[in-house]
């Protein structure tokens, strides 16, 4: 059984960065992509960043509100991929949740991953 696990959320004010880890693990074959995805109180849940697990060099793809400030990366050897959040915004507050396995259409739908993490919890404050 697939288990998805993320880390790393906490309270920043406005301008300071928190990095996310996110282990998969169970999977009985490679995992193809890994992404990350938001949601904030009230709201539906959106994309942030994934990347291609299938490859120790897989390419990262990012929403573009986040562009310049987020960085995806992974450990392939340990099955982690990692989200590096910098000048970080009061809309940038919510439950960040990890999915792996894509299945089919949009890289950052939310609707389109099998596995998913019970989330961490990102708080920004002005």
């Amino acid at each position: 059984q697939v288990t998805v696990v993320e880390s790393g959320g906490g309270s920043v004010q406005t301008g300071g960065s928190l990095r996310l880890s996110c282990v998969v693990r169970g999977a009985s074959k490679r995992i193809n992509y890994v992404a990350w995805f938001r949601q904030a109180p009230g709201e539906e849940r959106v994309g942030v960043a994934g990347i291609y697990t299938g490859a120790a060099d897989g390419g990262p793809f990012y929403e573009d509100f986040v562009k310049g400030r987020f960085t995806i990366s992974q450990d392939y050897d340990l099955n982690s991929v990692y989200l590096q959040m910098n000048d970080l915004k009061p809309d940038d507050s919510g439950n960040y949740y990890c999915a792996a396995q894509w299945r089919t259409g949009w890289l950052l739908g939310p609707h389109n991953y099998i596995h998913w993490g019970q989330g961490t919890q990102v708080i920004v404050s002005s």
